[in-house]
């Protein structure tokens, strides 16, 4: 598995960067891939959202700096921002029985073993993805596939400003809470830690050897063919 860390990345310009790599796993020029990486404030809407969980108008919006994308995902509306670190595996189904709904919950179990790092103990709540600590939902994830590839994937609640999500319900759940590594510890996490524990968590659930590369020798270009859709998306879980 190649781990890219990308660093700030707008949101529209991560799609892009999912679809080449995509595409290149697909053609299976590459590996499994992980991409971290943070996002300058966005809102995003899923294929199936429910516009009235967005909470805000644009000009609400436009006046704190955050943009707002429809996204190809499942799921519903979501918040990213700084101190939020996200993560996109790029990783073939295809020797792991096509099974979208497993790959949910592997991707939550990793979640949950990075929190184990911190001494937080997390856990999923039936009926609904992601991973919670106790009534408050710390990681979301939200996937799609194509040719048995997987993109999007999952945010994880670093040093996110909370207050943000009081622009939409998150996730379209409005009786649970968000919560953050800094707020559930009470002390500063970098996002360094973060991704050290997520790295470790995805590695051990899927059985992978992390292999840190640079975007700049892996990244195939913005001319890279992209496959046609032959697959089930995944089901709409955020």
């Amino acid at each position: 598995m190649w781990v890219v860390r990308a660093g700030t990345v707008p949101y529209a310009e991560a799609v892009s960067l999912q679809e080449r790599v995509l595409a290149a796993r697909d053609r299976e020029e590459v590996p499994d891939v992980l991409l971290l990486l943070q996002h300058p404030a966005v809102i995003t809407v899923g294929r199936r959202s429910d516009l009235g969980h967005l909470l805000a108008d644009e000009e609400t919006l436009a006046a704190r700096g955050v943009e707002l994308h429809e996204t190809a995902r499942g799921g519903d509306v979501t918040y990213h921002g700084p101190g939020q670190l996200v993560g996109y595996p790029i990783f073939s189904l295809v020797d792991r029985g096509r099974d979208v709904h497993r790959y949910l919950r592997d991707v939550e179990e990793a979640l949950i073993l990075a929190l184990a790092g911190f001494g937080i103990q997390g856990g999923r709540i039936p009926g609904l993805t992601g991973v919670w600590v106790g009534e408050e939902k710390v990681a979301a994830i939200g996937v799609g596939v194509r040719r048995w590839v997987t993109w999007h994937g999952f945010a994880l609640n670093v040093s996110t400003d909370l207050d943000a999500f009081r622009l939409i319900v998150p996730c379209g759940i409005r009786d649970r809470g968000v919560a953050s590594l800094e707020r559930l510890l009470g002390r500063q996490v970098t996002e360094d830690e973060a991704a050290k524990a997520v790295i470790e968590g995805i590695a051990n659930v899927f059985a992978l050897e992390p292999l840190e590369r640079s975007l700049e020798s892996m990244d195939p270009g913005p001319n890279a063919q992209r496959p046609t859709p032959n697959a089930p998306n995944a089901p709409d879980r955020r």
